[in-house]
């Protein structure tokens, strides 16, 4: 309740307080009997306490309604939210989904010793300096089923001929298996929402991967 309702509330008060004290003087001179005025004033605050608890639940009902509104405006996709990762990248900065919140992200896991892999990664490296509908992040675990240690896998990476792709090191596979990823390459691709929209084993090519996400917002 702010102040200027407190102030109108309790002159509302003072006010109906004079009046019961001019009518009990009233019925004493006539030889009435006067109910005790403090139980009308009771009754009174009562019927003024009623309104406001009635007005605060109404403007809690509000808020609660605004709050649904932009939980509806927020989730535009379907499906669960995408695991949250903060990892480095080769130049030990760090990225994190949260971070990338409001795009579109392509995300696909891959090994250094995985075939299938390597010979899609000059076309993922193309497609991360074209497209601007979604951002391209790849994520490999060092220390994870077969791949090498991170400091190898750095050294090896510099022989790879990539200008724009971003690899992420997820040490020991820790988000790797946040995601239930079961083999590589696998493809996740998460809404602006952050929703995981989808989970693709296998390689996915170029065409693919721009058509999924024409259906994601």
């Amino acid at each position: 309740m702010n102040k200027e309702r407190k102030k109108i509330m309790w002159m509302f008060i003072l006010g109906v307080v004079l009046m019961i004290s001019v009518l009990a003087v009233q019925f004493i001179q006539s030889g009435q009997v006067v109910h005790d005025p403090m139980e009308t004033m009771d009754d009174t605050m009562s019927m003024v306490m009623s309104d406001d608890e009635m007005g605060d639940n109404a403007m809690e009902e509000d808020v609660m309604e605004k709050d649904d509104e932009m939980m509806e405006e927020t989730i535009m996709n379907e499906g669960p939210m995408a695991p949250e990762f903060s990892l480095m990248d080769l130049e030990d900065n760090t990225v994190t989904l949260s971070a990338l919140k409001g795009e579109k992200v392509y995300v696909k896991f891959w090994a250094s010793w995985c075939s299938i892999c390597l010979s899609g990664l000059d076309e993922l490296d193309t497609l991360a300096g074209e497209m601007k509908d979604f951002k391209v992040v790849t994520i490999v675990a060092p220390g994870y089923n077969g791949e090498q240690s991170a400091n190898d896998f750095k050294e090896w990476f510099k022989t790879r001929e990539t200008d724009n792709l971003i690899v992420l090191l997820d040490e020991d596979g820790m988000i790797t298996k946040e995601f239930g990823v079961r083999g590589y390459p696998t493809s996740a691709l998460i809404g602006s929402d952050g929703i995981l929209v989808h989970q693709v084993p296998g390689h996915v090519d170029t065409g693919q991967i721009i058509e999924f996400f024409k259906s994601i917002q």
